[in-house]
């Protein structure tokens, strides 16, 4: 299939039947619209999910089964800045047993390249 014009524009071929419309100028305007739902805080955590092993302080008890809400779902240290390391936490159910992974990543401060 040899094209006796390889230079031509195949955006105005139409198939007869299938014309595709023009597209609204209003459709290209990038207004930031500034809703009051956007300018309200995020919702609460709901109190399910406040309690992940991250949040318990170290102690030498067994820590009880996590609640099912908070399987498979990945949590974050809520510590107050400046803080140097963020925890990660992820639990997961294996069999009859509770797996729990905590990642510790250090935090490159703004300006710093060595880190």
């Amino acid at each position: 299939m040899n094209n006796p014009h390889p230079d031509d524009d195949h955006e105005d071929t139409t198939v007869a039947g299938f014309e595709v419309p023009v597209s609204p100028v209003s459709s290209y305007n990038n207004v930031y619209s500034a809703t009051e739902d956007e300018t309200r805080d995020p919702p609460a955590v709901p109190p399910h999910l406040q309690h992940s092993l991250l949040g318990h302080t170290g102690s030498t008890e067994l820590p009880c089964a996590p609640q099912s809400v908070v399987l498979n779902h990945l949590y974050t240290e809520n510590r107050d800045p400046p803080r140097s390391v963020v925890a990660l936490g992820f639990s997961h159910r294996f069999r009859s047993k509770y797996v729990t992974v905590v990642i510790y990543k250090p935090v490159q401060r703004r300006g710093n390249a060595n880190v």
